[in-house]
């Protein structure tokens, strides 16, 4: 048992033990403020408390990114922090006036390059993922509207070949039944 779990009964020398259970309306609120105690045991005299835990688990509000996005993020954001590291020691080294300024300057201009190529790759991988693996569309998408007319259209088209096929297999081949 940890010190959350355990404390000294004030009237009484034996140890009353309090349970841990999260509280039942910290899971929306952030309010601050104690978590209700009940009293329990014999008589009423010895407390039991539920306290609320130090954080909350939230469902999370976005879905996470695909793995090649992911990648392409990560390698920008590492780029884009060599690019501010160079840039910080390029302007060091014009304050101390060092020899190492000129390189630096040359070295942070290319690494702005590439953070910029990085920038637009993750930019350009989304894109493509979003091609390749489709999107969520939303109802009151155009897209969802013509495939479901196309839809409709192949299954009445469907229909009339089967009701042709029915006709022609009766061997009237069209005909009617009164001359």
């Amino acid at each position: 048992m940890g010190t959350a779990e355990r404390r000294e009964a004030p009237a009484e020398s034996a140890t009353a033990q309090v349970t841990a259970r999260p509280h039942a309306e910290g899971r929306g609120s952030r309010g601050g403020g104690a978590a209700p105690e009940t009293a329990r045991g014999a008589g009423g005299s010895g407390g039991r408390a539920s306290y609320r835990p130090l954080w909350v688990e939230e469902p999370a509000r976005r879905r996470r990114m695909p793995d090649p996005v992911r990648t392409a993020a990560v390698r920008a954001v590492l780029l884009i922090a060599v690019t501010l590291i160079q840039a910080m020691v390029a302007f060091l080294c014009t304050l101390a006036e060092s020899w190492l300024a000129f390189p630096m300057v040359i070295s942070s201009v290319v690494s702005t390059v590439l953070a910029t190529w990085g920038v637009l790759d993750v930019w350009v991988t989304r894109q493509v993922w979003n091609q390749r693996n489709g999107v969520v569309s939303a109802p009151s998408s155009t897209a969802r509207t013509l495939r479901r007319e196309r839809r409709r259209a192949r299954r009445r088209q469907r229909a009339a070949d089967r009701a042709q096929a029915r006709i022609r297999r009766r061997g009237g081949a069209g005909q009617l039944s009164h001359p």
